[in-house]
Parts: structure tokens; C-alpha cells; sequence
């Protein structure tokens, strides 16, 4: 009798076992038997990843199927078996006063008890667990048991408490980047996104939002480098003890010196003026007064045997300094002090609807990359320091084995601890960090550690899929035994972006969206001849001027003049654009001659200029302003030790010009 009211309810309630076992986070059911359940089983059993449903007395108990597996198989056709499915416990559907589920909870606090039935969670379940509120959420894609139910993001845990991005060459790394990218901006068009780009590929992906700098038009001037940064592009070795010695004491006084030509006390400092500014201050110097301090150095040695550091540093300066390919660091017109300038474009300080920048680094001098890759860094954590987390910034971090490696051996270590600080310290003033490799086992394993959201694309190498198991603290890990046979554009999505560890399928790009990483079609290419000289030259015309780009003058020239206050009619006219909604309110900089500010991170006193910082849009007045910079060129005073170039005639500058030129003509040194 008891045994028929069993079967009445199992077909009433549309259950699939019993609970059998609770450990931990862990449960065992016995399925169905075999006798009554096969037939069924293969449309209403629970399949791997499968979320199942506990009842109990307060809460619906949510759990993933990790194994399945026949520990009693039959020897006879028609012998019972012992079904059973391992399920880890990941969460709980609080019930509202009528019974029905009100609001999904990670963890569990009502534990199921033994012999509580379990089932395959409804479709309204799967809502309510992966769905959370709309507002704070956004769509990536869909869950693999049930099409229908969208998979969304919460954007507040995955950007607050980091991500990463992991999968082989080929999966959909880049496009899964954009597409989660893109669908925070559509969200969030006031947002503010930093993107290394090593392979020039996302431009495309974000055509109507994005701000792209190249080597061409970028600018980003040694004085912003730290000390260990300025080192490694001057001096290369770190062994070479004195070249470093040199630099570590003349670069105070070359900034120094440079503080003082501007407020008008002279050329020469006294004594106790460069103690204000140490080697990592980012405030402007010259690289010539670089060069003639070394050459005050040299010439007050007794010992001449002693000129070799003196002599292979100075060269290695001029050298780089003339080198086309470090135009963005060493090839402005005339040193100027551009930070501001320089952070607005970067970081999208006002938005002005380019929610996101993309810094291309391919054309950067190899042995530089990881330099200019550790300043945007360290910016980035700077920025959101001082700005007291009123802007946060979200950087990611493409190819990241090549900035962070697991090898204590490889990479540039400030580039290292640039990023690691964001990963450990980031979340307190809004940085935010996304990593993207296809290798995470050669990554540093506390940068990976530290990102609480991760997408597993396939993986098929044992120790990358080791890492991520380890990396991965979750009821859910269970679903990385997934990894090697996940399809095209699937992912195991796990952490506190997402309601619940799933196996989630990404919605497809738009081909206006896609990035350029497409695998190259061999055998549509190979089927005709491409051998015409025309093609060729085309070829050798590019990888030329790869070599020898000649930058974006007119953007540098008008940035250089809004640094430097040249106004002109136009400028006076514009009204200025309005601040997009949601952005800080920035304070009109103080006046020139007035008290300097503290430059951030060492609380010494700056030179700040009255500007507003450009865009790359350009502003009301652009023109102008390039116009009278463009003029200015002429006019620059010449660095020491450096040939003149004669100045092309002009009709007599405006009085804002000659007051420039006074500036710039005054003694130095």
C-alpha cells in the first residue's frame, strides 16, 4: 500500500529522486529506479549542470548536478539499478506568504533533509534565480538549459570586484570581450574604459564609442614617467649602477630648474629648491637640461676614465630622443605641462559620448611596451585614488600573461606591481580590473585570484584548466569538467557577476561589432593569385611607415595650446559643451601665478596650467587654437646642444603669442 501512494505522488509532482545524503555544500540524490524512470529519464532527468530544486519548509533549495552516475549497474536485462547525481548546493528561493519563490539568496540556510524529493527547477525558477533586478543587470547571452531564460550580469559585482576572460586561441576571447563590453556601455553611456589593446583589434568593435590612441596620435611625455619607468627606457640594464646614479640625482634638479624658469626666479635653483620634487614627481623637465646637467657633471671629473657612463647615458638620450618611433614620449614641440590634458583624454574626464578609449600598442618600440603599459597602469590606480572614487575606472587588460607573468623572471616588474595594486587594492577607489589571456597557467596566480567573476571558454591544456579550477572558490566548480568540450561562443560563467555558476551561450555580435580577430580563411584566399607589383608596394608603403609614423599634429598642437592658454576669438565665443549627466562637477583650475597645487602621490607642488582639458572631438575653436600652435613652432626656443631649424616668415603674433614666446625664450640654464 505504502508503496502505490509512493508512485502516486512521484507522478504527481513530476520529482526525479530523494535526498540520500547532505554534506557540506554537497548532496547525493538516489534517482528514480530504473524500472519506471529509464523511458522518462531521457526527457525529464537531470542532465550535467542541470539546476535542480529542494523543497523545503522556508525556501526552495537550489542545486547544480556535478556527476552522474550507476554505482549498481544490472547484469541482466530487466534487474533494477542504482541511479544517483551529485549536486552541489549553490543557493535558495526565499518563499513569499503564499508559497510562491520572492528573491533568490546565494548560500543556503535551510539545509534539505533526508528524504526531501528533488526536481528540475521550472522555468519561472530559473528566472527568478538568473535574472535578478533589471537595473542592475545586463544580457550576455542565454543559459544552456533553457534558451529562453536570458544569462545577465550584475555590472556592480563583476566590474567592482574584478574579471577575467579565459580561453584558447580561437574560442571567442576578443569577441566575448566586446560583447560584454558593449553591453555594459549600452547601459551605461556616462561610463569610463580603459582598453590595451596589443594587437590593434578593438576599433571596429566600438566605432561609435570609442576614443582610439595610437602611436600617432598619442601623447604621453617622459616626465610622466616614475624613475624605475624613465630607467628602463634610458639606461635598459639595471646593473648599470652609475648611469642610474646619475639620473637619480639629476632629474630633481632638472625639474627644478624647470619649476623656476617658469615662475621667473632664474635659471639656476638654490640650493634647497630641488627638494621639493623627487625622481617619481610627475611634473615637467626638460631633456636637454637633462643633458646639460650631465654635461656640467662631466666636465667637473678629474678622472677621465670615469666619462664612459656619462658619455654611453648622454648618447643613449640624444639617440632616443631623435628616434621617430618615440615620438609620443620625446617629440613634443616644447615641454609643457599637459597632465590634465593628457588624463581627460585618457580617462574620458568629461565622456563627451566615448565612454571608452583604446590604446593600440602595436607600432610602440618593443622594448618599451611593457613601459608605457605600467604608466597607463599606475594612472589608472592614481586617478581613482585622487579622485576619491568619484570616477571609477574599469581597465582591461588584453594578453595580460605579457604584463603579469607567472615567472618572477619575466616581465617589467613596476608594470607588474601597477597592475597587482589595482587587483588588491583597486576595488576601494573604484578601479576596477578585467583580464584577458588564452594562457592561465603563465599568469601570476594572485592577479587571477583576485578576479571574483570568471568566463571559461575551452580550454583543452590541463595545467590552464588546474589554474582556473584553483582560481575558482565555488559550489559550481564541478561545471569546469565542461571546459575541453565547450562549443563556439559557450562559456562557464562563475563568481559574484553572475546569480549562480552556469553554462551560459553569448549572443552574437552584430558585424559592425565584430572585432578584427578572425581566423584567415586559407582556403578561400589560396584559390587565386595575388602577384601584381601594385599589391606589393602596398604592402612595402605600410610596413614602412609603420616604422616612421608621423603623429596627429593638429591634435597635438591643439592640446599643447589649450596647456598653454592661447585663447583666441573663437575660443572666447564657444560656449562650452554641457557635461554629460552623471559626471562630477570638475572646479575651474586656478589661475596662472597662483599658489601650485600638490602633484598627486608625493604632496610637492606643481605648476598647474588654467585649461580645460581637450577632448578628441574637437571642441569650439580647435582650428583656432591649432592655427596659433602651428604658428608657435617657430618661435620655440631651441634645447641646448640642438641644431636650429630656420623659421618660416610670418605676419606679426597676437600679444597672447609674444607673451608665449617671452616664456619660452627666457634663459634656462
Amino acid at each position: 500500500m505504502n508503496s502505490h501512494n509512493d508512485d502516486q505522488r512521484r507522478t504527481a509532482d513530476t520529482s526525479i529522486g530523494r535526498i540520500v545524503s547532505v554534506n557540506g555544500s554537497k548532496a547525493i540524490v538516489l534517482l528514480d529506479g530504473a524500472s519506471d524512470a529509464r523511458a522518462r529519464s531521457l526527457k525529464d532527468g537531470p542532465d550535467m549542470g542541470t539546476l535542480i530544486a529542494i523543497e523545503t519548509s522556508s525556501a526552495l533549495v537550489l542545486a547544480i548536478v556535478s556527476a552522474l552516475s550507476v554505482p549498481v549497474p544490472s547484469q541482466r536485462e530487466g534487474d533494477g539499478e542504482v541511479w544517483i547525481a551529485e549536486i552541489g548546493l549553490v543557493g535558495e528561493l526565499v518563499k513569499a506568504l503564499d508559497g510562491k519563490p520572492l528573491k533568490f539568496n546565494r548560500g543556503v540556510t535551510n539545509y534539505p533533509a533526508l528524504g526531501d524529493r528533488a526536481r528540475v527547477a521550472s522555468k519561472s525558477e530559473l528566472q527568478c534565480a538568473f535574472c535578478g533586478e533589471a537595473g542592475e543587470t545586463v544580457r550576455v547571452g542565454c543559459i544552456r538549459q533553457d534558451s529562453s531564460i536570458p544569462a545577465m550580469v550584475r555590472v556592480d559585482e563583476l566590474l567592482g570586484k574584478h574579471f577575467a576572460i579565459l580561453g584558447t586561441t580561437g574560442t571567442g576571447k576578443s569577441c566575448t570581450t566586446a560583447l560584454i563590453l558593449r553591453s555594459i556601455l549600452e547601459k551605461h553611456p556616462a561610463a569610463h574604459i580603459v582598453l590595451l589593446d596589443p594587437h590593434n583589434e578593438y576599433a571596429t568593435a566600438f566605432t561609435e564609442w570609442a576614443e582610439v590612441v595610437s602611436p600617432r596620435n598619442m601623447h604621453l611625455p617622459y616626465w610622466l614617467l616614475t624613475f624605475e619607468e624613465i630607467v628602463e627606457v634610458l639606461v635598459g640594464d639595471g646593473e648599470r649602477k652609475t648611469e642610474t646614479d646619475v639620473l637619480q640625482d639629476l632629474i630633481p634638479v632638472a625639474k627644478a630648474r624647470y619649476a623656476n624658469s617658469r615662475s621667473g626666479e632664474g635659471a639656476k635653483p638654490r640650493r634647497a629648491d630641488h627638494s621639493r620634487y623627487t625622481v617619481d614627481t610627475p611634473v615637467p623637465y626638460r631633456i636637454s637640461e637633462l643633458v646639460a646637467l650631465i654635461d656640467e657633471r662631466m666636465g667637473r671629473l678629474e678622472n677621465k676614465r670615469d666619462l664612459t657612463p656619462y658619455r654611453n647615458l648622454k648618447h643613449r638620450i640624444e639617440t632616443v630622443s631623435k628616434d621617430i618611433r618615440y615620438s609620443f614620449m620625446f617629440g613634443s614641440l616644447t615641454v609643457y605641462d599637459s597632465m590634465t590634458q593628457i588624463l581627460s583624454r585618457i580617462f574620458r574626464v568629461p565622456v563627451n559620448n566615448k565612454p571608452i578609449t583604446i590604446l593600440e600598442l602595436t607600432g610602440i618600440p618593443s622594448e618599451i611596451v611593457n613601459v608605457v603599459v605600467s604608466v597607463l597602469c599606475r594612472l589608472t590606480f592614481d586617478f581613482a585614488l585622487w579622485s576619491e572614487g568619484q570616477v571609477p575606472v574599469t581597465l582591461v587588460c588584453e594578453e595580460a600573461h605579457r604584463y603579469v607573468p607567472a615567472n618572477s623572471a619575466l616581465g617589467f616588474e613596476p608594470c607588474k606591481r601597477a597592475i597587482a595594486k589595482i587587483a588588491k587594492e583597486g576595488r576601494k577607489y573604484g578601479a576596477s580590473l578585467c583580464i584577458v589571456t588564452q594562457r592561465p597557467a603563465e599568469i601570476d596566480p594572485t592577479i587571477l585570484s583576485q578576479c571574483n567573476t570568471v568566463f571559461a571558454l575551452r580550454m583543452s591544456n590541463d595545467r590552464d584548466q588546474e589554474i582556473v579550477t584553483s582560481a575558482v572558490a565555488d559550489t559550481g566548480a564541478g561545471l569546469l569538467e565542461f571546459l575541453p568540450s565547450l562549443g563556439q561562443r559557450e562559456a562557464i560563467a562563475f563568481g559574484d557577476g553572475m546569480a549562480l555558476p552556469v553554462r551560459i551561450k553569448f549572443d552574437e555580435l552584430p558585424p559592425h561589432a565584430l572585432p578584427r580577430s578572425s581566423t584567415a580563411r586559407f582556403s578561400e584566399r589560396w584559390q587565386k593569385s595575388l602577384g601584381d607589383d601594385g599589391f606589393l608596394e602596398q604592402i612595402v608603403e605600410r610596413w614602412r611607415l609603420s616604422g616612421t609614423a608621423t603623429g596627429d599634429n593638429s591634435y597635438n598642437m591643439a592640446l599643447m595650446a589649450d596647456a598653454l592658454s592661447i585663447n583666441s576669438a573663437a575660443d572666447t565665443n564657444a560656449s562650452p559643451a554641457p557635461a554629460p549627466q552623471g559626471e562630477p562637477r570638475r572646479e575651474t583650475p586656478p589661475a596662472r601665478g597662483s599658489a601650485g597645487t600638490s602633484a598627486p602621490g608625493n604632496g610637492h607642488p606643481t605648476s598647474r596650467k588654467d585649461a580645460m582639458p581637450p577632448t578628441h572631438t574637437p571642441p569650439a575653436g580647435h582650428s583656432a587654437r591649432s592655427a596659433s600652435a602651428a604658428s608657435m613652432m617657430g618661435d620655440r626656443v631651441n634645447a641646448p646642444g640642438m641644431s636650429s631649424a630656420p623659421s618660416r616668415a610670418s605676419s606679426e603674433p597676437p600679444s597672447s603669442l609674444r607673451t608665449l614666446r617671452e616664456r619660452l625664450t627666457r634663459p634656462h640654464g
